[in-house]
């Protein structure tokens, strides 16, 4: 569990087109095996220390004969940012993905004073 101080929290959120490989034949669409695409997100405000980050999936489109096979996570989760992680493997043909983003964590408040 993470702890939030006080009252001075901040949630973010949004949704980041991943890939859409169909369309000029990238490799999540033609390739097969082990595969990885990585989307980097920016929050709207920077946290007092890194938060808590939550990605699902809200749009696949894949090849109608190929397996289902997918995996998405949080990585290098900062202050300001994160990275979406989109992995595929085996035979899977994936035209485009995208994936919703909430962030939740400690903000400074504007009374919040800086002594040092």
């Amino acid at each position: 569990m993470k702890m939030i101080r006080g009252q001075s929290f901040g949630v973010d959120q949004g949704e980041v087109l991943l890939f859409s490989d169909f369309e000029h034949g990238g490799i999540m669409w033609t390739g097969e095996g082990s595969r990885e695409t990585v989307s980097r997100v920016s929050f709207s405000r920077a946290y007092v220390e890194p938060p808590v980050v939550s990605v699902a999936l809200t749009m696949w489109d894949l090849a109608k004969d190929a397996n289902a096979r997918m995996h998405v996570e949080a990585k290098d989760i900062s202050e300001t940012g994160f990275s979406i992680v989109f992995r595929t493997w085996g035979d899977t043909k994936v035209a485009r993905a995208c994936a919703g983003w909430h962030s939740i964590g400690t903000v400074r408040d504007e009374d919040d004073w800086d002594v040092s």
